[in-house]
């Protein structure tokens, strides 16, 4: 029987890259998606075209202060089981910290913190069913170094971590992992509203010189989702070229 793998945030950029990557491995796919529904759509077809995969599209809103609770409740009307979760869904907040006002704080928390921590909560009592499981969560390196005109992004992201530590105690001994991801300056759609000069100025910031592709953040999924990772959990892996360390 095919194991199942959630992602969310999954219509474009990591998210879609994540969902080909496990497609391979072998997984149905619950695709997550908010706005962008055509794209799931385009995404799901090229998977069951590509890998004969079965994929449920769901749509939910993850900045709603029950975004997770709710998409949880729509994933287990769909399967009795999950053995991947991967807490892909972000939003990016630029601008001075006492500058933000106080509705798009609270959106970004909700999507990059609040609803991962929600969604897993719901998700959770699946895999210790089955006393196994993978949850990934997608942080950033500005999670772990912080950057300026970012602050809430970077609190929220530092946020991810600290779950991630936590949760793969309290969850290890019914057999499941839970790790994070920090990728640093990934070729997004997010990151597309950068100009030359900005990125030109990260790039000269990161040892390997170069951009990240969704693609290197799919495979380190791929890995961390499988049992080549089995004795990995609590970790944060950085995947950013250098530029955090």
């Amino acid at each position: 029987m095919k194991k199942t793998a959630v992602i969310t945030g999954a219509s474009g950029g990591i998210g879609k890259a994540i969902c080909y990557a496990l497609a391979r491995d072998g997984y149905n796919i619950i695709l997550h998606y908010n706005k962008n529904k055509a794209e799931a759509e385009k995404t799901a077809l090229q998977l069951k075209n590509t890998y004969g995969t079965e994929v449920f599209i769901l749509g939910e809103d993850l900045s709603a202060d029950e975004g997770g609770r709710l998409l949880g409740e729509k994933i287990k009307s769909v399967t009795n089981g999950v053995d991947v979760l991967v807490n892909n869904a972000g939003l990016s907040l630029v601008g001075v910290f006492q500058c933000l006002d106080s509705e798009s704080v609270r959106r970004l928390l909700n999507v990059n913190l609040a609803n991962a921590m929600s969604l897993t909560a719901e998700l959770l009592p699946l895999m210790i069913n089955k006393k196994s499981g993978s949850i990934i969560n997608i942080s950033s390196v500005w999670g772990v170094v912080g950057g300026s005109c970012e602050v809430h992004y970077s609190a929220s992201k530092a946020g991810l971590i600290g779950f991630t530590r936590a949760l793969a105690k309290e969850a290890g001994a019914s057999g499941i992992r839970v790790n994070c991801i920090a990728p640093g300056f990934i070729e997004t759609a997010m990151n597309a509203r950068f100009d030359e000069e900005a990125v030109r100025g990260v790039v000269e910031e990161t040892p390997l010189c170069r951009t990240g592709s969704p693609e290197d953040v799919a495979e380190l999924v791929s890995f961390l989702a499988g049992e080549k990772s089995g004795f990995i959990t609590g970790q944060t892996i950085g995947i950013d070229g250098g530029l955090g360390i």
